[in-house]
């Protein structure tokens, strides 16, 4: 009763290992559990000496404890023998050849379309072949992407006058939560908050988001700042209100960078599709009613966002996402997470609750806080500031001298005769293999004769598909040529 989501969640979780089992099957184990635990129960991992079987979103502990991925994609089940990092890697992998297969659908659709606007200028036999040929790579041209979530950044006006704490103290009788703290937040800070479950964290978030009254102390907080509140736990959601009613509860419609925007559109972004607007909110899963909170959270166009663990429950897609959005917010974050990928992408500052009230702060992200911490135990580890300097403006001055270079994207004089040639030359390889196959068709009892053409018939196929990936490469650059001329 008196315990905090975390240490419920710590407890749970020793109940299960202490379990004799042949397998052990983890749902989100990360979640709830503060950096410390997280890091305890990898290295109990790492040492486990049965099979385990897991669904998470955390990044850092996937690496550190897997050595096979399962995704399951649109439906579609990829097994990966590797960690996170190298299944990111494997996966681009893939991505890149299906992106690769999807481009040459389109460039050939496009082609294609080209033909058919023309009208047919062969023989009927060629026109027909020609016609399905274009209906199949129409079809092959509507080839559903992967779902991703896209998030333009939403804000309101912000003045010079932001959150203020001054001499903050926060106890429940004996336990001193808050001690003394005093902050000034500027107005693009980035503030990644950690520390121990029930230390104090979600309570500083409630003494800014909903005036919890310190002990002693005053805050202070401009006009113009408007907060959104990402809680731990999903607010009141109506399960029998459609997705598109609860958004609509919100605003009709929001100014984006993009212009207006319907809640539908919005909708879309955050990938409830059409039929999944109109579904009843009782009948998403978990990690889709945490989007769809997300989104409505979002869509406040607030200038202070306030996360509290805003990563559990989230899928990886739609984290990496609002890790971008983030970092494009032109207002204030500050966010609880035990997710330390999610601070080393977000935070610039981490607020550390360090036992008895206190609340250190600390330059950078998660990694560097940690670094920091390393050097405070030990003395030989040394950090020269000036070999750093010395890098980064090395690095300054690549950067500088390779942007003054002209990287204009031209054809070579051999590409452009190539550019020039290419459809006559496919039309030509085309034709080849229809009289190829009815040369075939008229050599059927003639087996020295067929082979020799199914010889011909493969190395024309080979040749045409050679010319097909040199017309994709040719046709993008051209149009990425055009591009430059417009901007």
């Amino acid at each position: 009763e008196f315990l905090s989501g975390g240490q419920k969640k710590r407890v749970a979780l020793v109940r299960t290992l202490l379990t004799p089992a042949d397998i052990l099957v983890l749902d989100e184990p990360t979640n709830h559990l503060d950096n410390e635990m997280a890091e305890w129960l990898e290295d109990y991992l790492t040492k486990y000496p049965g099979a385990f079987i897991m669904v998470t979103h955390d990044r850092y502990f996937l690496d550190k404890v897997t050595n096979k991925i399962v995704e399951i994609d649109k439906g579609q089940i990829y097994q990966y023998d590797a960690n996170f990092s190298k299944f990111i890697e494997l996966k681009a992998q893939r991505e890149d050849m299906a992106g690769a297969t999807e481009r040459k659908a389109k460039s050939l659709y496009r082609m294609e379309l080209e033909w058919m606007k023309r009208g047919a200028r062969a023989r009927s036999t060629k026109q027909k072949a020609r016609t399905l040929r274009f209906e199949d790579l129409k079809n092959r041209s509507l080839i559903e992407e992967d779902g991703r979530v896209e998030i333009n950044a939403l804000s309101t006006r912000m003045g010079k006058k932001t959150i203020e704490l001054y001499n903050i103290d926060k106890a429940y009788e004996d336990n001193v939560l808050i001690k003394d703290f005093t902050y000034i937040f500027l107005p693009e800070d980035r503030i990644g908050i950690i520390g121990p479950n029930g230390c104090g964290k979600t309570t500083l978030l409630k003494i800014i988001y909903e005036n919890l009254e310190p002990d002693s102390g005053t805050m202070e907080i401009g006009s113009t700042i408007k907060l959104g509140y990402f809680s731990q736990e999903n607010e009141y959601m109506d399960d029998k209100l459609r997705v598109i009613d609860y958004v609509r509860e919100t605003a009709e419609f929001i100014q984006t960078s993009e212009g207006s925007m319907s809640a539908s559109m919005m909708c879309e972004r955050f990938l409830f599709t059409g039929s999944m607007q109109y579904s009843l909110i009782g009948k998403l899963s978990g990690g889709e009613k945490r989007r769809l909170y997300l989104l409505k959270i979002l869509m406040e166009a607030p200038n202070v966002l306030i996360l509290d663990e805003p990563t559990n429950d989230l899928d990886i897609y739609t984290l990496a996402i609002l890790e971008e959005y983030l970092g494009t917010f032109p207002g204030i974050v500050i966010s609880v997470s035990h997710d330390r990928y999610f601070l080393d992408k977000m935070a610039t500052r981490i607020f550390a609750f360090e036992g008895g009230g206190a609340i250190k702060q600390y330059e950078g992200n998660f990694s560097d806080y940690k670094d920091t911490k390393s050097l405070t135990t030990d003395d030989n580890n040394k950090v020269d500031p000036v070999s750093a300097a010395t890098v980064d403006e090395k690095k300054a001055e690549n950067i500088a001298n390779w942007k003054q270079k002209d990287t204009r994207l031209k054809f070579t004089y051999n590409e452009e005769k190539e550019y020039e040639t290419i459809d006559e030359d496919i039309e030509k390889l085309e034709l080849d293999m229809e009289e190829t196959d009815d040369a075939i068709a008229h050599a059927a009892t003639d087996y020295t004769k067929l082979n020799e053409l199914m010889e011909i018939k493969k190395g024309l196929e080979k040749a045409l598909e050679v010319k097909m990936e040199r017309w994709v490469y040719l046709n993008d650059l051209a149009e990425k040529i055009e591009d430059q001329k417009d901007n």
